[in-house]
Parts: structure tokens; sequence; C-alpha cells
């Protein structure tokens, strides 16, 4: 049987969910990523297996390239993209989040800090916060020193640092305040959503200018947010219904009017409080959310 064929012991086969975690991770789109997997296998079967001592650090190299390809193919689109940009969002098992580390890296807080490197910073955080890539293999793939490399992902490091969540939530807490706020929103509970809004809570709203009365910027402010929510809620008279799914690894929120999906939310929790709301309406970057996506490390 033929390379081609993709049979089950091929190492593309055996690593496939890594290789598309690691392109998810770096490009935060699973349609990028998908492309990315398929000009890497091409260029996978191309090659003699005999002369490849690792496989997998092989594939890992070959995918980082390609999407490193695709980042500055895409920056420019993103620059011209209607209203916010955010991840698309990824319909995951609850085992992921058993993986706290990579639950972490997945969520859509932490890709949305991810769009404010450069595509090597990127790279190179990723690799080597999240896969643990040693120095060494991570400059082969980006095309730098080992040195500059670690210099790279300490600059890369500090900026996330400083823009990431500052707590850490644990499973339970975060599933329990999802699961409030959709009881809140399901019944328009203004005081409900007031009471698990933090003051200061931002919202972020991604509809690519498809969505008709979607927000197309930031929403700041508890009072501000609830009152918009229990507005679109009151209009859709009775035919909107919000409820719990597992999204990139945390528990997100599912949200559909007259049984058609619209949007999937994402939530920041610090302190029991919502810090940040992350809702992706635009058509494009929902088709695939109704099908669970393998993801490892």
């Amino acid at each position: 049987m033929s390379r081609a064929a993709r049979p089950d012991d091929d190492p593309f086969v055996i690593h496939r969910s890594l290789l598309f975690t690691v392109a998810y991770e770096l490009l935060g789109s699973a349609a990028d990523a998908e492309d990315v997997l398929q000009e890497s296998w091409l260029r996978w079967v191309s090659v003699d297996p005999a002369v490849i001592r690792e496989p997998r650090a092989y594939l890992v190299r070959i995918v980082t390239r390609q999407a490193l390809n695709y980042l500055r193919t895409v920056s420019r689109r993103r620059e011209e993209y209607v209203g916010e940009w955010l991840p698309e969002p990824l319909l995951t098992s609850p085992d992921v989040a058993e993986d706290a580390e990579l639950a972490e890296s997945i969520s859509i807080a932490m890709l949305s800090v991810l769009e404010t490197l450069t595509p090597t910073e990127r790279a190179v955080f990723v690799l080597r916060e999240v896969f643990e890539v040693p120095y060494e293999e991570i400059a082969d793939a980006v095309g730098k020193t080992p040195a500059a490399v670690r210099q790279i992902k300490h600059r890369a490091k500090d900026h996330v640092s400083a823009r990431r969540p500052r707590i850490r939530v644990v499973g339970a807490e975060h599933k329990n305040v999802v699961d409030r706020f959709v009881a809140a929103l399901n019944t328009g509970n203004l005081q409900g959503l007031m009471d698990l809004l933090a003051p200061d809570v931002v919202s972020i709203a991604d509809s690519g200018g498809n969505v008709p009365g979607a927000a197309r910027r930031p929403i700041i402010g508890a009072d501000r947010l609830a009152r918009f929510l229990v507005g679109g809620i009151s209009k859709a008279a009775g035919e909107f219904v919000a409820s719990a799914v597992w999204i990139n690894g945390r528990p997100g929120i599912r949200l559909e009017l007259k049984g058609h999906l619209v949007a999937i939310t994402s939530l920041t929790v610090e302190n029991g409080q919502i810090t940040r709301v992350y809702s992706i309406a635009n058509p494009d970057k929902l088709s695939g959310i109704n099908q669970e996506t393998a993801l490892s490390r």
C-alpha cells in the first residue's frame, strides 16, 4: 500500500491530532489548520521515511513552517476584517480539560492574546511553552539560531503573561459560573446577569459583518452588557435558547435562535465573576461546531 493511502501506522496519521493542535494554536482557525495539514501531508509523502530519524519532530517542523507561511498570508486579511476578529471555536470533549495546560493554551482568551504576537513569536511561544519542543528544533522550524529563539521566547512569554488572566480558575468553578449564566440568559434575568458580570467586564463579538444587530465594538461594563443581552433576548420572543457545551477545552455556551446556531460564547472567569465575554457569531466560523475535534500534545 502506498503512503498516499494514509495507512494507520503512518506517523502522520499517528500524530495527526497533535499536528492539528499545533497548526490550530498557531493560526486560530480550524479551516486554515486543515489546509496546513494538507500541505504538510503533500510534503511528507515526498520524502523517504527511511532517512527520517524522528518522524514526530520532523512533522511538527513541517507543520510549523507551513503555518508560519499561512500566518504571514492571512495577517493582511485579518487587518481588513469587519469588526473584531476572534478565533474559530472548536467543540471539544470534557477530556481535553484534564490537561489543564493544553486547555488553557487553546482557550479563546489565550488564542486572542496570541494574536497580538508576531508570527515568529507565536510559533516560538507555542512550541516551547505548550509542546515543550527543544530550542534546537524550534530554531530549525522558524529559521533562527537557538540563542535567538531563547530571546524570542522570553519576550513572547512576558508579553503573554501581561495580558492573560492572572487567576487560574478550577474547572468546577468555571462550569458553575457558565451554568448560572446560561440560566440567566434563558430567563432574561437582568439581575442574575448583573450578579455574574464583573463591573468592568468586556464583551467582544465577532460577526465578520455578517450578522445584523451584532455589536461591532467591545461592550464595556456590567450594566451596559446586561441590558444589551436582555434587550436581544426580549426581541427573540421566546425563540432564543442558551445551552452549556465544551468549547476549546472549557465549558462554553451555545446560542440558538429558532433552533439554529447563531453564536458560540466563551467566558473568562476571575474571582467568581465574568471578566471577558467572547462571542463568535460569524457563520463562516461556526460550520464545524457540531463535531468534536480531537486535540493532543
